[in-house]
C-alpha cells in the first residue's frame, strides 16, 4: 500500500527551462556588478553551467558541502579567468533571482493538492541548502502543501546516498515500500530511492533520458500520471 509520495525539486517541480532563465539573470547581474566589458552573458553562463554540472557529479552520494560554497567557488574561478572581481552579495543575488524567475511546471499545484486531498503524505527530498529551498517554496506559494521537507544539508549527504531518503522516511513514519519517489535524474533519484525500497518514478518530459530508463520502475511525462500509478498499485 502506497502511503506517501516524495518529490525532487529542480527539474521535477521547478521548471528546468525557467531555472536556466534564472541562472542567466544571475550571471547578467554578477557581470554588471563586476563591471565586465565585452563578455557574452550566454557564453559565460554556458561555461558556468558546464562547470557546475561536472562539480555536482563529483559530489553525488558524497558528504554534504553547502551548494552556496560550491557555486561561489565555481563563479570565483570563472571571474578570475576574465580578470574580474567576485561580488560579495552573490548569494543574495542568487536567492533574489530564484524568487523572481522561478516557475513551477503547470501541473504541479493540481497534483500536490490532489495528493493531499486523497490523504497521502507529501514530501520533498532534494539536494539543496535549507535557506534556498525555503525561500523558493515560500515564493512559489507551495510550502504549505508539504508534510515534510528533507534536504542534503539536513541529512548530511547528497543523493543517491541512502541517508537522505532514510531521514525523509523516518519523518513520515513509514517504510520504503510504502512510498514513491519522483525525480528527473535516473542515476541520483531512481537509484537512490531503490536503495531504501521506494518505488522510483522518472519525470522525463521530453523523452531525453531513454538511455537510463531501466534504472526506474516508472517513466512519466506529466506529474499527474503519478496519481494513476498510485491508484493502480493500491488496487483502486
Amino acid at each position: 500500500m502506497i502511503r506517501a509520495v516524495f518529490f525532487d525539486f529542480v527539474g521535477t517541480l521547478l521548471s528546468k527551462e525557467y531555472e536556466d532563465i534564472t541562472h542567466q539573470n544571475i550571471i547578467k547581474e554578477v557581470l554588471d556588478k563586476s563591471k565586465a566589458e565585452n563578455i557574452d552573458v550566454l557564453e559565460f553562463w554556458k561555461e558556468y553551467e558546464e562547470r557546475t554540472r561536472e562539480k555536482f557529479k563529483e559530489y553525488a552520494g558524497m558528504p554534504y558541502k553547502p551548494l552556496r560554497i560550491i557555486e561561489e567557488e565555481i563563479l570565483k574561478a570563472l571571474l578570475e579567468k576574465h580578470g574580474l572581481e567576485f561580488p560579495p552579495d552573490f548569494w543574495e543575488i542568487h536567492l533574489r533571482m530564484h524568487q523572481k524567475y522561478g516557475k513551477l511546471y503547470d501541473e504541479v499545484v493540481e497534483t500536490l493538492e490532489t495528493l493531499k486531498r486523497k490523504g497521502y503524505y507529501v514530501g520533498i527530498i532534494t539536494d539543496s541548502d535549507n535557506d534556498y529551498l525555503k525561500a523558493q517554496l515560500e515564493s512559489l506559494g507551495i510550502i504549505h502543501l508539504f508534510d515534510g521537507i528533507t534536504t542534503s544539508e539536513e541529512a548530511g549527504f547528497y543523493k543517491p546516498h541512502p541517508r537522505i531518503f532514510e531521514v525523509a522516511l523516518k519523518k513520515a513514519g513509514i517504510r520504503g515500500e510504502e512510498a514513491i519517489y519522483v525525480g528527473d535524474n535516473p542515476l541520483k533519484d531512481c537509484v537512490g530511492a531503490r536503495q531504501v525500497e521506494m518505488l522510483s518514478v522518472l519525470l522525463d518530459k521530453k523523452g531525453e533520458r531513454k538511455e537510463a530508463w531501466n534504472e526506474c520502475e516508472f517513466i512519466i511525462s506529466d506529474l499527474r500520471e503519478v496519481l494513476v500509478i498510485i491508484e493502480e498499485l493500491n488496487g483502486q
